[in-house]
């Protein structure tokens, strides 16, 4: 049955409206399915690193190799849980969408904005299902909320394992040496990583930017997503 125009709002009888908190709850659901697999992969990520850290300072002749390893297995969470919380994103805005437009003005006892739009929104959703953010934005925030600080952490510790092992660093010259692996020379390696570090800080700068300049041009400030 069409919904008419933007503007127009579809009266719901008791049949209705009993078909819409069911699917609430199935939104809801699937919600917090997707939740917990974000955490899932954070806990992966957490996991991986501790490893990393245990083999790497387990002797002052241990190698930092690890630390660098894991930067690889950390990558492929991070992708992993940014496709989850797309996903994620997906039933969540949709929960919110109708708790602020049909259950929130069903339980307020003065006047609350009910959007003429609403229903028409919800339904294009379920018509043309789509994501509500890019992958690169996905990235951007998983690393402002959990990875930030995983990241940081490998970097200090690898930082901190050419420095202290086997025995403290006495020039700069030696950090070069001791960061050599193999036939790749030490200045390599050590450019890689501030690579590797600006290049996940500028995606994370560029997503917060993304989401703020969102959030001041978007002409709907209640629209799904």
């Amino acid at each position: 049955m069409s919904l008419g125009g933007p503007g127009d709002r579809k009266q719901l009888d008791a049949s209705e409206i009993g078909a819409l908190a069911h699917l609430y709850r199935g939104e809801v659901y699937r919600s917090t399915l997707w939740r917990q697999r974000l955490d899932t992969t954070t806990n992966w990520s957490v996991v991986t690193l501790g490893v990393a850290l245990s083999i790497s300072f387990s002797s002052p002749q241990a190698s930092p190799i690890p630390l660098i390893l894991v930067g690889v297995l950390i990558i492929f969470f991070l992708m992993l849980e940014a496709r989850r919380y797309r996903y994620f994103n997906v039933w969540r805005a949709r929960c919110r969408w109708m708790e602020k437009h049909f259950f929130a003005p069903m339980l307020h006892d003065g006047d609350l904005h009910m959007e003429e739009g609403w229903q028409q929104t919800l339904a294009e959703d379920y018509w043309h299902p789509r994501y509500h953010v890019s992958l690169a934005v996905a990235v951007g925030r998983r690393i402002r909320r959990n990875y930030f600080w995983i990241l940081l952490i490998q970097s200090l510790a690898y930082v901190g394992k050419l420095a202290v092992h086997p025995s403290e660093l006495t020039s700069a010259g030696q950090l070069a040496e001791r960061a050599a692996i193999g036939p790749l020379p030490g200045e390599w390696v050590l450019a890689a990583g501030v690579v590797y570090g600006l290049t996940w800080g500028a995606i994370t700068v560029a997503s917060w930017r993304n989401d703020v300049a969102r959030a001041k041009s978007r002409e709907d400030r209640s629209s799904m997503g």
